[in-house]
């Protein structure tokens, strides 16, 4: 490995203290302030860890704690604790301070910068019995606070004498030979002086306002933000410059491959199954997430490929095709369009978009196979497994619901507890029943093939700590994946009996295919492989490659433990996970999507409503459910809709066209920047540079916030120089008019590229109607003047239309469930008997206050008639459940002290 480090770079500290205290051999070189060490940054980013494989670390923090990892050191909660309290409320005051107190000489006010901070630290050690932050000996959050603190708190008219623990702590570590040795590497006995050649090169820290703490931040809240003079000043030069040295943007040519010394992102999303149609939280989860980042990697000139495609095989879709008279096939042709149409109507741009029954899904799934099998990763076993007699099939494991053997949740399926996530055997559930005719199965046994989990644990547990030490893994794959480790691996059987399916190679199991979680993660490979012949220099190049997989959090055992062991185990160089994202659920008004009960909006309902697909998306990715289960509401949509889109973001692009069009005839005017519009820029340029950081990270909901912060301002701004009555006044009233104009409709114009990720139909209408030159659509750190003064715009028309509480109630009730008809109550004139099973099914609710258990029995197997009608299952079936209904009704009736009634009697009336 090798550490690329700067001589008075305050950074530095923390990872040559690390090196120095973990004992990593590592080669340490010094280069100048501006190298460009990683060849895909456009600008110099150190320190810099390279790993040997190729990769880099340019995180300070990521850096120190994969030094630490490597010592066996995991980090602990409250480690964790203090490194995510480091990274999100110190540095961004302790920065400020230092620049304060080097640059500009101002130490009074640096020292009160930082004052908060330091108490807090002080309390905290305070409360615990233990000399370092996080234990009884010093830990990685020790490095990394005393790293980021020493040039500051070394001069003691920093560190208050009130603040003892934090004294007795800084100086505990201080004394370490580590920690002395990379002062003198980095300071060289200079003090603070040493880092102001450093400093001075570096664009001035913004300082924000101590503000409370918020689940949901005010739209507003940049506005207290204290900017310095020397960022306004490096605002308004970035401004002059124009397009006139803005890169270009990259031509999408197909195939997109991989190309050297740049930065190359491979995405891909879970694979949808085949047989179902998406609801909202499968768009958001997986497809719709991993648009959002495409886009962005595209618009940062990354060289990007996006691949999706419907999961095919398996015995969700040899049901679907009983159900409805086709085979297999049939079903997947009719599906994959079905799923087809949906995304491309919500504007997802795959750049393919595949599916799994192809030939060279079959071809790279046995050949890893044959490859696991040579190098002695597979095991054969004789397993025993749950077969439904009445249905004569041996279930796959979601055909197969009961109750969790671990946590007692009672509709766990049978590969996978949804409550506690643990994964389970079928055979393990108590009372299972078989998901499609509701009847017990049996136990029968069958020879199956393994995958050797345990054999390759050790392989995996190094990969991950590299991975999520290097990447970016969301904190619940972080968690599912290190429970797993923790719980023990077990072998985990890669073989079904069953027809639909990839068939083992193998003579002696030619009867059998593949477990569809064995071969459909091969899905990104042979689909990418189905969009170019040079599949392999993407998915065989884990040194050029970063590879983003998004998903909702079930998926995440798969990805992150089952499917790697594939490909370590198949020895072939293969590309694994870089950055793992994972989502919560999202709900539907606070219950469940239910295709069958007609609750929540799915994706073939969602163009129904006539509500545009940029407006689904924007809703979707505000409420995103990135770290909790959140809930789509009718309400809120309507709230966020009429409020952020038509009021502020909608409301400032449109006003900014309208003056251009109405005071200066369709061309943007001259302008002459004063105080307040300089700080304008300074504003929007911190909340664009917040926006790409807060994406690169994949935070894709605060990124959006910086979006609406932005027009907030540009609101405000136009509000406060009302140039409509400035316009009718002097010349230099006319002339302050103008100004305020070309820089609203620039501000428009970079929302119309930052909006791209979020709303493309949205950012392409106002780009047309501004006339946007193609070559804006590039985003780099600076907010540049795109529209100069003569630029042409074209006509100017609302973006966003309000959206009404009649409409929303009407909504609200189309998707909320089976709604009884109007006047039900009333019986009709021409009286219609009702059928045995129609009785059954009105009269579950009967009596459910005399006897609540039965009684929620009843409405349990109402709800199973139903499903099974909308799923048009065999009369077998339905009959069999409805018997079981009206017998539960008759228990019922009987517990009220009531006389059940006759059945009725089948068969021709004698005559």
């Amino acid at each position: 490995m090798r550490l690329y480090l700067t001589e008075g770079n305050p950074h530095c500290l923390k990872v040559v203290a690390a090196v120095e205290l973990t004992g990593t051999r590592c080669e340490l070189q010094f280069v100048g302030v501006e190298e460009r060490v990683v060849p895909f940054l456009a600008h110099s980013k150190l320190p810099c860890l390279q790993l040997d494989n190729g990769n880099y670390l340019f995180s300070t923090n990521a850096i120190c704690q994969y030094l630490f990892t490597l010592r066996g050191k995991e980090p602990g909660d409250l480690t964790n604790q203090w490194l995510e309290w480091e990274g999100t409320e110190l540095q961004a005051a302790l920065s400020g301070a230092l620049y304060m107190a080097v640059v500009q000489g101002k130490r009074q006010e640096a020292a009160g910068a930082l004052q908060k901070k330091c108490a807090y630290i002080d309390q905290s050690l305070m409360k615990r019995s233990f000399p370092f932050l996080a234990a009884d000996a010093i830990t990685v959050a020790d490095i990394v606070l005393w790293g980021a603190l020493y040039p500051l708190l070394s001069d003691s008219t920093f560190l208050p004498g009130d603040l003892k623990a934090l004294r007795s702590w800084f100086e505990r570590v201080c004394a370490v030979a580590a920690c002395r040795k990379a002062v003198e590497s980095i300071l060289k006995g200079k003090g603070l002086q040493a880092l102001k050649p450093y400093l001075q090169k570096q664009p001035a820290p913004s300082q924000r306002a101590e503000t409370p703490a918020s689940n949901e931040p005010e739209g507003g809240e940049s506005a207290d933000r204290v900017l310095t003079e020397e960022e306004i000043g490096a605002a308004a030069e970035s401004w002059s410059k124009g397009l006139s040295a803005w890169p270009k943007p990259k031509p999408i040519e197909h195939p997109v491959l991989p190309q050297p010394n740049e930065k190359n992102v491979l995405i891909t999303s879970a694979l949808p199954y085949v047989n179902n149609v998406p609801h909202l939280g499968n768009i958001i989860g997986c497809v719709l997430s991993a648009d959002v980042f495409a886009r962005f990697c595209r618009l940062r000139n990354w060289t990007t490929l996006f691949v999706c495609g419907t999961d095919e095989y398996g015995t969700a879709t040899e049901t679907k095709a009983l159900e409805e008279g086709l085979s297999p096939q049939q079903i997947c042709d009719k599906y994959h369009a079905v799923h087809a149409h949906i995304y491309q109507w919500f504007g997802i741009s795959f750049d393919h978009f595949g599916r799994t029954t192809t030939q060279r899904q079959t071809e790279i799934s046995q050949d890893i196979f044959r490859r696991l099998l040579d190098r002695d990763f597979l095991l054969q076993d004789t397993v025993e497994q749950l077969r439904c007699e009445s249905c004569q099939k041996f279930l796959a494991d979601r055909f197969v619901e009961g109750t969790c053997p671990l946590c007692n949740y009672e509709e766990a399926r049978g590969d996978q507890c949804d409550k506690c996530g643990k994964l389970i055997n079928a055979t393990e559930l108590k009372n299972p029943q078989c998901k499609i005719c509701k009847g017990t199965p049996v136990v029968k046994s069958s020879k199956h093939l393994f995958l050797d989990l345990p054999k390759l644990e050790a392989r995996l547990v190094k990969w991950l700590e590299d991975s999520m030490v290097s990447g970016n893994w969301t904190p619940n794959a972080r968690f599912i994946a290190r429970s797993w480790i923790r719980d023990g691996l077990k072998p985990r059987c890669i073989t079904r009996d069953l027809k639909w399916g990839i068939p083992v190679p193998l003579e002696e199991f030619k009867d059998k295919v593949f477990y569809v979680w064995f071969d459909a993660p091969i899905g990104y490979l042979s689909i990418t492989a189905n969009y170019t012949d040079q599949w392999e220099r993407w998915w065989k190049n884990p040194e050029q490659v970063q590879l983003y997989n998004f998903m909702a959090k079930d998926n995440v055992p798969f990805h992150s433990v089952v499917f790697p062991c594939s490909l370590l185990g198949a020895e072939d160089n293969y590309t694994l996970v870089n950055h793992l994202i994972a989502t919560e659920y999202l709900n539907y008004e606070d219950g469940k999507f239910s295709k069958s009960r007609g609750v929540g909006v799915f994706g073939d309902m969602a163009k129904e409503t006539g509500i545009p697909a940029d407006i689904w998306r924007f809703y979707l990715l505000f409420i995103r459910p990135e770290g909790q289960d959140s809930s789509f509401s009718w309400s809120d949509l309507l709230l966020k809709n009429n409020s952020e889109l038509l009021n502020n973001l909608g409301n400032f692009i449109n006003r900014a066209g309208m003056f251009v069009c109405k005071f200066f005839e369709g061309r943007v005017p001259e302008m002459e920047l004063n105080d307040d519009d300089k700080r304008l820029l300074a504003q929007a340029t911190w909340e664009l540079r917040q926006y790409l950081q807060f994406l690169e990270k994949v935070r894709i909901r605060d990124a959006l916030k910086c979006i609406l912060n932005i027009s907030r301002h540009g609101n405000q701004y136009i509000q406060a120089n009302e140039p409509w009555k400035r316009i009718k006044g002097t010349d230099a009233d006319r002339q302050r008019a103008g100004t305020v104009t070309g820089v609203a409709v620039n501000m428009a114009c970079l929302l119309s590229v930052m909006l791209q990720p979020y709303m493309p139909s949205v950012s392409a209408s106002i780009q047309e109607q501004l006339l946007a030159p193609p070559q804006c659509n590039v985003l780099t750190e600076e907010f540049v003047c795109i529209l100069p003064s003569g630029h042409q715009i074209g006509a100017v028309s609302p973006l966003f239309q309000k959206l009404e509480t009649d409409q929303i109630e009407s909504w609200r009730k189309r998707f909320g469930g089976q709604q009884p008809d109007e006047g039900s109550a009333n019986q009709s004139k021409t009286e219609v008997k009702p059928t045995t099973e129609t009785k059954a099914a009105v009269s579950e609710d009967a009596g459910k206050d005399a006897d609540p258990q039965r009684a929620k029995q009843l409405a349990e197997e109402g709800e199973v008639v139903r499903e099974l009608k909308a799923q048009k299952a065999e009369k077998a079936v339905i009959g069999a459940a409805v018997t079981k209904l009206l017998e539960l009704k008759k228990q019922l009736v009987l517990a009220e002290g009531k006389t059940p009634e006759a059945p009725a009697q089948k068969g021709k009336k004698k005559k």
